[in-house]
């Protein structure tokens, strides 16, 4: 069956009060125990919103370097992610969508190749 994963940019999430915050939690739980549940489950996580707390790994001049913070600078950054492994792309978006309007922002798909 192939892997699909769901993903947002940290932006999306958009400002909130923390009470907002604290609603989404139990529900993105349950989305996550429904997945488990069905057998599609694979990682769910969210990374740690403070980026410069990153590090990166380059081999690309013929010698590992490891350095601190992101590769790439950007304006957005990967705020967390859900591994579900599907039988197909419709219940990819089953998925998504649920995970979506569990947690009240965007996610995006893609199939793992």
């Amino acid at each position: 069956m192939p892997m699909y994963c769901i993903y947002f940019n940290q932006q999306w999430v958009g400002d909130h009060p923390e009470e907002w915050f604290e609603e989404r939690g139990p529900l993105a739980k349950a989305v996550v125990d429904e997945i488990k549940a069905a057998g599609a489950y694979v990682f769910a996580g969210g990374l740690e919103e403070d980026h410069g707390k990153a590090f990166s790994a380059d081999a690309t001049s013929g010698t590992l370097t490891f350095t601190d913070g992101p590769y790439v600078e950007t304006k957005e950054f990967l705020g967390g992610f859900t591994v579900v492994d599907v039988a197909d792309e419709e219940a990819a978006r089953l998925w998504a969508g649920k995970i979506a309007v569990a947690c009240g922002w965007p996610q995006e798909v893609r199939r793992i190749g």
